[in-house]
């Protein structure tokens, strides 16, 4: 015989309609016997109508973009200013950059808008280049094309901004 005894399991019968006062009568005294819990059973509504599918991610990536493609190039600025699509110098030639930093045609912000989002193309080309560390051809040449897009478009705002004040 063992020193311990074996605790007895109380079966607990759980039905639809078990009295509240068989739960928890050592909690509330008042309560009295014949209090059941109801048994409802609710009938589930389906609201009929046309499901439209959802656009994709992709989508959304595209739309984005464009708002920040359309805010990059100065369209608040451009707008309260009312600037001219191109300029032209005493000779009638035409020039694309404004000789003031403070100043800029439409055509040299779209131009900084493009090149700001070569670059950024470039950052999310370095960012693909670490999800295929087991491919190393694959990776280096997705570094490689991020890296040039980058300094690319840095190296043409740094020549926009150096022939806006005249250095060049």
């Amino acid at each position: 015989m063992s020193k311990f005894k074996r605790a007895e399991k109380k079966e607990v019968i759980v039905s639809g309609s078990e009295t509240i006062a068989e739960r928890i009568r050592k909690k509330v005294p008042w309560i009295g016997f014949g209090l059941r819990k109801p048994k409802v059973n609710f009938p589930k509504f389906y609201r009929r109508g046309i499901t439209m599918p959802s656009p994709s991610k992709a989508l959304g990536l595209i739309f984005i973009y464009a708002i920040l493609f359309a805010l990059q190039t100065g369209v608040i600025y451009l707008m309260i200013r009312e600037t001219p699509a191109l300029g032209a110098d005493p000779a009638g030639e035409p020039i694309f950059l404004y000789p003031s930093i403070n100043e800029s045609f439409i055509v040299e912000g779209l131009v900084a808008s493009i090149l700001m989002f070569i670059s950024s193309t470039g950052f999310l080309l370095l960012y693909q280049a670490s999800k295929y560390s087991y491919k190393k051809n694959l990776a280096l040449r997705i570094l490689v094309i991020g890296v040039l897009l980058i300094v690319g478009a840095f190296i043409g705002l740094q020549y926009m901004v150096a022939s806006k004040l005249g250095n060049v």
